[in-house]
């Protein structure tokens, strides 16, 4: 059984005990969250598609963790202007652990 969730503006695929990276969410670590924008549910006789979202349907998850990815440089030039700008960002992500996908 499988299900695409849409976590802040993103779709993603996840089944049961699967571990996902997903843009930070608020919480802190340990804690259950539940997400109730189910798209679709594959329950492997059946698939409901939902319109917008599967009625009665969601994901029960674990954060377990909070960290950044690499840093991505943003460099600026432009030749012979002597004009050089460098800047840095590194994203905030959150580790979702699903522990059950809950049909409706």
């Amino acid at each position: 059984m499988y299900a695409l969730v849409e976590i802040r503006g993103k779709q993603y695929r996840v089944e049961q005990d699967s571990v996902i990276t997903v843009d930070h969410l608020d919480g802190e670590e340990g804690s259950e969250i539940a997400f109730d924008s189910v798209v679709l549910l594959n329950t492997g006789d059946a698939v409901n598609v939902g319109t917008p979202y599967v009625s009665g349907a969601s994901v029960m998850a674990e954060i377990t963790e909070h960290n950044r990815g690499r840093k991505v440089v943003v460099f600026k030039h432009k030749r012979r202007k002597n004009y050089r700008r460098t800047h840095g960002h590194r994203q905030h992500y959150s580790v979702v652990k699903v522990k059950d996908i809950v049909t409706g």
